[in-house]
């Protein structure tokens, strides 16, 4: 499949990427073949070296341009113009790529609850295969937040002298108890759902919006929530945070599935950068690539101490921080001071 749409003069285009390798996971079985559906910006340079490759967070898809348009597209501070931006879905996930209601080409019916367990580290083996196929050699900035900051450095470490900079914003380079706990708590509520089994793309999705709900409290901030979602003190029902967080369950349900959503989850609870790399330290220390840590100063789920962390035990690294009462949400929000954040960090770059 090959879409393509002019902006101001912008190629964007809309592609799957098909590979018939097995992909060999860390969980020891085996992805037969798979998809990823990729979404790319602009145009390569002569040198192609001005490659941004986005990574995106837990329900995420591949239209970066979309959900960072203060951060991409016409004018913004990675603009098709100049760069050639991609973004690919991840594997799991429900926008293109290879997910638990794909074919399983072993049985000729769909995965369902048969879909392998996925790790962070397998995520970023998907992405290497693309850039193989697309036969990019050197890629100029990575970027990702969450889920898709730690698959970020899961490819860095694994990438090499092959990737210039990577930009990891409110992630951290492995899931504590505090984020397991909260995305258990979130299948928890998935499994209670009385669909929850069977075999169809409405399993669950009830119990997804409850889990959507609980994940909200972790992507913002009670100051965050006491400003936006207040109500008049004489009020005894109807909470505009009840409201609030049913409004959100129920938004994601309509483009999203369950089985998509508990893979995802698993896949963060997994990620440990220095599994089988001598601990965390020696993983961190043997990345190649300026590296960029960004944490928020009110992030409840990963915390900023994570992200200064990784900044101190890479070789190249800088710590700053987004000051914001959005919560972990605030990577996403906060374009202006991003923007500033990143400009300088190029600067640092060149001198």
């Amino acid at each position: 499949m090959n879409l393509k749409s002019q902006y101001a003069s912008i190629t964007m285009t809309q592609e799957i990427f098909h590979s018939s390798l097995p992909l060999h996971l860390e969980s020891g079985e085996v992805l037969p073949e798979f998809d990823l559906g990729y979404t790319t910006y602009g145009q390569l340079n002569s040198d192609k070296s001005n490659v941004i490759w986005v990574i995106h967070a837990l329900t995420g898809d591949s239209n970066a341009s979309e959900w960072w348009n203060g951060l991409i597209g016409e004018d913004k501070f990675f603009d098709p113009a100049n760069h050639f931006i991609i973004c690919a879905n991840l594997l799991g996930s429900c926008y293109g790529s290879t997910q638990p209601f794909s074919e399983n080409p072993q049985t000729g019916k769909p995965y369902y609850y048969d879909f392998p367990q996925m790790t962070t580290r397998d995520m970023a083996q998907g992405l290497e295969r693309l850039r193989i196929h697309l036969k990019i050699e050197t890629i100029h900035t990575l970027i990702g937040g969450s889920l898709g900051g730690q698959v970020g450095l899961e490819w860095a470490y694994e990438l090499g002298r092959k990737l210039k900079n990577a930009i990891i914003l409110a992630s951290t380079s492995k899931s504590r108890p505090w984020v397991i706990g909260f995305n258990e708590t979130q299948r928890m509520a998935i499994e209670s759902d009385c669909t929850w089994g069977e075999c169809n793309e409405e399993a669950g999705q009830k119990g997804m919006e409850t889990a959507r709900a609980i994940a909200m409290l972790t992507y913002r901030h009670p100051n965050d929530l006491a400003t936006k979602q207040a109500d008049p003190e004489n009020k005894l029902d109807n909470y505009r945070a009840s409201s609030y967080l049913r409004y959100q369950g129920q938004k994601l349900a309509k483009r999203f599935n369950a089985l998509s959503y508990w893979t995802l989850s698993k896949t963060m609870d997994s990620h440990d950068l220095g599994r089988n790399r001598g601990g965390l330290e020696q993983a961190l220390g043997n990345i190649e690539a300026n590296v960029l840590a960004i944490g928020v100063d009110s992030d409840l789920l990963f915390l900023p101490e994570e992200s200064q962390y990784i900044s101190q035990k890479v070789k190249k690294g800088i710590y700053k921080e987004i000051t914001s009462t959005a919560g972990h949400d605030a990577f996403l929000i906060e374009f202006e001071q991003l923007s500033y954040i990143l400009k300088s960090f190029y600067l640092q770059q060149k001198n």
